[in-house]
């Protein structure tokens, strides 16, 4: 077996971007605990973050927990206008470039080495073109593999560098928390936590059948590769989606049918607005249904036509939905709806004509999904222009599902553009 590859992976991630963006935006914000968002922190400056500040909490207890925090509403075009800049610095190195989310990106620098230097030296240059060009602050992780560039890139935060050379690899895992693996939330993390295992090395060394018990077969050997470092995935650009979806945690909430309209409107709203942004429809539908106490239960339906339109895909999700619920009575509140769609075509949609075959029937049908459609992308027209929140269908509008701005969404969700 000849020598490991060398460490020519990079992966850039761009520091608390939202907040960084905000406090480049208004230099009165620089050094400044921030959070961007209202109600709910979106985003927290790595000054706010000293206080215990976090994504996700609600800003009456930020407040409690940081005096001082300034609450921004959040520029999401110039997040999006900022994310592109540096985009375009990193192609500008290599063109083996992976954008993973609007933020951050893997890099394959082999072959610009004999332009620019090792990856070190590209990984600094990089940085400093990032700083004074768009200014912000970028970390860089440099090794072998996309999951260990991730991993060193984490490690580095905030403003860092952190290279892995081949023959450090294991040296350097070993005392890394195991929450820093692609894909060990807080539930895993519990669940390894009982048999001991805290660090990257612990779960390397942990017996295959150990694993096995706690997490599952297909879970624990992945989660072995990762702790050993084996990761054959390559640099390449990103794939189109084979699904799309949205959930909507609710707490615990009865299950009645205005909640059900409510919510998963909001949600078909949201999937269905990717689609058509992506010039898709989709043949298949799955709706999630969670009840307390984790259970949960799915339900799909296969369609002969794919869709796209907002209100049709309310009323399968909607019907899907009441379908579960019928079949468990005995559950009467729910605790998350969750709307995906798969099966991703690229439509050939054309308006029927009245005398279309298939009878009055069909033919109504298909006018009003072509009526449904024509909305839609009267909606998406004016969203384009004057922001998402300009209109909506009033199930979505009211439905108090909504309490992340849909701008912010939509930048997790749509990626970069």
């Amino acid at each position: 077996m000849g020598p490991p590859r060398a460490a020519t992976v990079l992966h850039a991630d761009l520091d608390a971007f939202y907040a960084s963006a905000e406090q480049l935006l208004d230099p009165s914000l620089s050094r400044r605990p921030i959070a961007v968002g209202t109600g709910v922190v979106l985003a927290a400056s790595y000054e706010a973050r000293a206080f215990g500040v976090s994504a996700g909490m609600p800003a009456w207890r930020a407040r409690q927990l940081c005096p001082d925090l300034a609450f921004v509403p959040g520029h999401f075009r110039e997040y999006q206008r900022l994310g592109n800049e540096v985009m375009d610095v990193l192609a500008a190195f290599t063109p083996v470039v992976e954008r993973v989310s609007i933020d951050e990106a893997f890099l394959e620098v082999a072959g610009a080495r004999r332009l620019f230097g090792p990856p070190i030296a590209i990984a600094t240059a990089i940085r400093r073109r990032v700083r004074e060009e768009v200014g912000l602050p970028l970390s860089v992780g440099v090794a072998r593999t996309k999951h260990l560039a991730k991993v060193a890139s984490q490690v580095a935060k905030p403003d860092g560098l952190v290279v892995v050379e081949p023959d450090d690899e294991a040296g350097f895992l070993a005392r890394l928390p195991v929450g820093l693996i692609w894909g060990v939330g807080p539930a895993t993390r519990a669940q390894l936590a009982t048999a001991g295992i805290r660090t990257i090395g612990e779960l390397a060394a942990a017996p295959g059948a150990l694993l096995d018990h706690l997490l599952g077969r297909t879970i624990g050997e992945k989660l072995t590769a990762l702790a050993t470092n084996v990761d054959p995935r390559r640099i390449g650009p990103a794939r189109p989606a084979s699904s799309m979806g949205a959930q909507a945690a609710l707490g615990r909430r009865r299950a009645t049918p205005e909640l059900l309209r409510s919510t998963l409107g909001y949600l078909a709203d949201r999937v269905a607005s990717r689609l058509r942004h992506a010039g898709r429809a989709a043949r298949t539908v799955t709706v999630r249904v969670r009840f307390p106490g984790l259970r949960s239960v799915t339900r799909s339906a296969t369609l002969r036509t794919p869709v796209c339109a907002t209100l049709t895909l309310t009323e399968i999700a909607t019907g899907l939905a009441g379908a579960a619920l019928a079949e468990h009575r005995a559950e009467r509140e729910v605790t998350l709806l969750a709307v995906s769609v798969s099966n991703i075509v690229v439509p050939a949609f054309q308006l029927p004509l009245p005398m279309s075959s298939g009878g009055a029937h069909a033919g109504h049908e298909r006018l009003a999904d072509a009526a449904r459609w024509g909305a839609d992308r009267s909606v998406d027209a004016v969203r384009a222009r004057f922001g998402h929140g300009a209109v909506g269908y009033a199930t979505v509008v009211f439905s108090d599902a909504a309490r992340v701005p849909d701008e912010f969404r939509e930048l997790a969700e749509h990626g970069p553009s």
